[in-house]
């Protein structure tokens, strides 16, 4: 009997005995390896794990879901992404993909549906990127010519220019927050590393000159590399070395939940009433910080890990004209300038 290699299939051996399983946790395949039998087995088993192309939107979700652009996402991303594939399914599910083709029928029911959230403008421009990624891999697949979600206005004004986290509002945080909160804030503001790749620093990732740490959104394909600057060293120095990692919670283990939840927006809440600061807005203080400092946009790509557009982008976005301003006066003011 000719043996065919069948991908995914799972062994077990239990009491002396060999079983077979179409994948791991998957049903078990009855007859001998590469016979007719076992064969068709793992065939039907698979055929209904596949997802079924019937011309329907809740089959391209599903197709969308098993694809490698969205296997590629970062496991955070597809957890957020999974949320919303699920209000799509929820909502479009049993509509034609066709219909997505007719972009002057479908574009008004799209932007109704968006409407929904119109009070949370954010959260409406996330379902509509999803949303629109799914479409794009329905032209991928020769499903429909044209994304009918391009041209649909964000409802997002995501220009947070001088509503960055100034020194005062660090100082007025730290009073209120705990030591670890503090720290984890502190070192986003002086290294601009994401809350996950500060959950995961460790003390070797601290060098004798510089931070240097895989991101965790590159899946480690690109590091960070922060120089030990004088700030940051004192930020460093306030942390107190409890395990391998820098960073704990409060009940001295490594940080498991998202730093930037309720707990977080509490603190802020007392320590800065009506500030529109948020966690993620500490990268933006990092980054112009050191744009202020006289970095050229490829030394920050290099220090967090961007590429030079993104560094452009995000600068446009956070630097504005006061904190600008505010960099020349202090430079003009400095007492070898004026000499």
């Amino acid at each position: 009997m000719v043996e065919v290699a069948l991908k995914g299939v799972f062994k077990v051996k239990a009491k002396g005995r060999v079983y077979y399983y179409a994948w791991r946790g998957g049903p078990r395949l009855t007859g001998e390896p590469g016979s007719p039998e076992f064969v068709a087995g793992y065939a039907a088993a698979h055929d209904t794990r596949r997802p079924r192309d019937d011309g329907r939107m809740r089959a391209l979700v599903s197709l969308y879901r098993s694809s490698p652009a969205f296997k590629g996402l970062a496991e955070s991303t597809r957890r957020e992404w999974t949320r919303r594939l699920d209000r799509i399914v929820e909502h479009f599910g049993d509509l034609r993909v066709a219909q997505f083709d007719r972009p002057d029928k479908i574009r008004p029911v799209i932007r109704r549906w968006r409407d929904q959230w119109a009070d949370r403008p954010r959260e409406a421009d996330y379902v509509i990127q999803v949303l629109s990624r799914v479409l794009t891999h329905a032209v991928d697949l020769d499903k429909i010519s044209a994304n009918p979600c391009e041209g649909i206005k964000s409802l997002y004004s995501n220009s947070r220019a001088d509503i960055i986290w100034k020194d005062e509002d660090l100082a007025a945080f730290k009073a209120c927050a705990p030591a670890e909160v503090w720290w984890i804030v502190n070192l986003a503001a002086c290294t601009g590393l994401r809350a996950g790749d500060l959950k995961r620093l460790s003390w070797s990732h601290v060098g004798p000159d510089a931070i240097e740490i895989p991101t965790d959104k590159s899946r480690g394909l690109r590091a960070a590399f922060v120089p030990l600057y004088d700030d940051l060293k004192v930020a460093l120095g306030e942390v107190e070395r409890r395990s391998p990692l820098v960073l704990t919670n409060t009940l001295g283990r490594p940080w498991k939940a998202g730093v930037n939840g309720s707990s977080f927006e509490k603190i802020r809440d007392a320590a800065l009433p009506g500030r529109d600061l948020h966690f993620h807005d500490l990268r933006g203080t990092a980054a112009t910080r050191f744009h202020l400092a006289g970095l050229s946009n490829r030394d920050i790509a290099e220090i967090m890990a961007w590429d030079e557009a993104s560094v452009e982008k995000i600068i446009r976005r956070y630097v504005g004209r006061k904190a600008v301003t505010a960099g020349i006066i202090k430079r003009l003011n400095q007492p070898e300038r004026r000499t």
